[in-house]
């Protein structure tokens, strides 16, 4: 019997509002609709969905989609062991079962016909069918399904079917303002939130690159990096080079940009 518990969100995740996005989810999952957050890299979609499944004192399951994730690694396969066979539920399965936030991260990553496997989950029937076992089951009251993906990684052969989107309520998500953003570096980090509104004009300026010799900005994930490496004693300017500039470009002209934007904020 699998125990709720170990999938409790057991600590309060910091977690700075925009609008009122925690507003609308409460409403969402008071219907138990599914929902579809999106938005670029690093912008706290997955930070929201842990805060929400706290909030509602909801478990958890986050399933890391990638591209050779099976249906069976979704529902479940049976398994061999010294007494024959048995079968093991997966993460969908489980979250099916015991009436769970099911959270499917970076979803276009998986293979399209894995994620048909969600279809009855997203509809009236709210059934997950195990055609290796034969077994039909219903969803648990408390079952909600969350899935998200990246648009700016969309392309023809990465996209969500309508047939799939159309199941969703949808969250777009973006990076905060600058202002805000910094607050949310300083309550994350401890870090002086004058500080904070420096690498906060530096990921902007990186996130005009975008399109234009980059494929992603610097995150807000970036920036509490480097904000957390600051405030344990890193010099701002390595820090800054360390977290928020080498992991995105391997072009010298770009990374000499960025290096020039860090030298003249933190001149």
């Amino acid at each position: 019997m699998t125990n709720k518990n170990q999938y409790t969100v057991a600590k309060e995740p910091f977690y700075q509002a925009q609008g009122d996005e925690v507003m609308l989810y409460e409403a969402a999952y008071a219907a138990r609709l599914p929902v579809m957050v999106k938005g670029p890299t690093g912008c706290g979609k997955s930070r929201f969905v842990e805060y929400m499944a706290w909030k509602l004192n909801k478990p958890l399951i986050t399933v890391a989609c990638n591209e050779d994730m099976t249906a069976s690694d979704l529902v479940g396969r049976y398994l061999l062991d010294a007494n024959g066979t048995r079968w093991l539920d997966g993460p969908l399965t489980t979250a099916a079962r015991i009436g769970a936030i099911c959270y499917l991260d970076e979803i276009v990553e998986a293979r399209q016909d894995t994620t048909v496997v969600i279809h009855p989950l997203t509809d009236h029937r709210r059934t997950l069918p195990l055609d290796k076992k034969g077994e039909l089951i219903e969803a648990h009251p408390d079952f909600q399904l969350v899935i998200s993906y990246n648009p700016g990684y969309q392309s023809l052969m990465k996209d969500l079917k309508q047939s799939t989107k159309q199941r969703f309520t949808g969250f777009e998500f973006d990076y905060p303002s600058a202002e805000l953003e910094a607050d949310i570096l300083s309550k994350e980090t401890g870090l002086d939130v004058a500080i904070c509104g420096k690498l906060v004009q530096i990921g902007q300026a990186a996130r005009n690159l975008k399109g234009h010799g980059l494929d992603e900005g610097i995150s807000t994930r970036l920036l509490v990096y480097a904000a957390t490496l600051i405030k344990n004693g890193v010099d701002a300017k390595a820090a800054c080079r360390m977290a928020m500039v080498r992991p995105i470009t391997d072009d010298a002209d770009i990374r000499d940009t960025l290096d020039h934007a860090i030298d003249a904020s933190f001149a």
